[in-house]
């Protein structure tokens, strides 16, 4: 089962995960939330759409935009609404 880890925390675990462009998509329950703090950045993608981030912080350590989401994408990504992934040196293992 996928799992998301950064900083010695279990982020995120899903039987459930949808992959896109390679990346784990993990559904929003699967999701530790006490781990995540909104960010401001955006980014765009030509196909999926607007993008929001997440800051990972844990144990006192921050990872800025290490997380993010599609919360309205295209019609094309609609399996990933709110779907939470993951980058900047947090690991997803298999």
């Amino acid at each position: 089962m996928p799992k998301a880890i950064w900083n010695g925390a279990v982020l995120a675990e899903s039987a459930k995960c949808e992959v896109v462009e390679g990346n784990q998509y993990f559904p929003p329950a699967a999701v530790k939330h006490q781990y995540f703090k909104p960010s401001h950045t955006h980014s765009t993608c030509s196909w999926k759409g607007e993008a929001s981030y997440y800051d990972i912080e844990v144990n006192g350590q921050v990872n800025k935009d290490a997380a993010w989401y599609y919360p309205a994408p295209k019609d094309a990504a609609k399996q990933i609404a709110g779907y939470v992934a993951f980058w900047k040196g947090v690991t997803v293992e298999p």
